[in-house]
């Protein structure tokens, strides 16, 4: 019997971190990003949407699509992130749905769906329980800022357009604390996979 849980976060909350120690452990995860790169590739369906609604100035000269171009639009102007949204969401659940199928007749037990934005898009019917990686905003604001090398007001702006990591907690089966060290978030993943019989 497998179970499938919904790992989720927040930007620069780690969960990244904690979706490659599962892959470390030989666990199937499915990557919502990684799925959403595939569905917009050219020659998928959603991409030739993007072109239509977002017009050629967010292609790179190879004719992909300009993700940072993309991302800069939509951060600052919600109607335009939902049309995206629309878009890339229905084309990456489909994908997702496939490869869980996929994992769930090969017999795998523990199989995680990576879904950053699972509860804001009410994606937890696709999954058994949800896993929250939470971290300190002030913590998850340090390292958006680094690892993006963006200014405080740039950061802060992306975690605003997400549901908080505070509001989350409420919303979820288990919470990995990710203020801590890595030997701390592995234990904690550990324990909480044991007691749903999980691994």
């Amino acid at each position: 019997m497998s179970i499938v849980v919904g790992l989720t976060g927040g930007i620069a909350s780690g969960k990244s971190t904690v979706s490659s120690i599962l892959i470390e452990k030989g666990i199937t995860v499915i990557d919502a990003d990684i799925e959403a790169r595939l569905a917009v590739e050219n020659g998928e369906e959603a991409y030739y949407e993007i072109v239509r609604h977002f017009g050629d100035e967010v292609l790179l000269t190879d004719g992909s699509i300009d993700r940072g171009k993309l991302g800069s639009i939509i951060f600052h102007n919600q109607e335009k992130r939902l049309m995206l949204n629309n878009i890339v969401h229905p084309a990456v659940r489909k994908r997702m749905i496939v490869k869980k199928e996929m994992a769930i007749g090969n017999g795998e037990r523990l199989i995680i769906m990576d879904i950053p934005l699972l509860f804001e898009s009410k994606l937890t019917f696709l999954v058994d329980k949800t896993l929250l990686v939470y971290v300190d905003e002030t913590v998850q604001l340090d390292r958006l800022m680094e690892r993006n090398q963006l200014s405080k007001e740039d950061a802060i702006a992306r975690i605003r357009s997400q549901m908080s990591l505070r509001e989350k907690i409420h919303l979820a089966d288990a919470v990995i604390n990710n203020n801590g060290t890595i030997e701390e978030t592995k234990k904690q993943l550990v324990d909480i996979l044991k007691k749903w019989n999980a691994i």
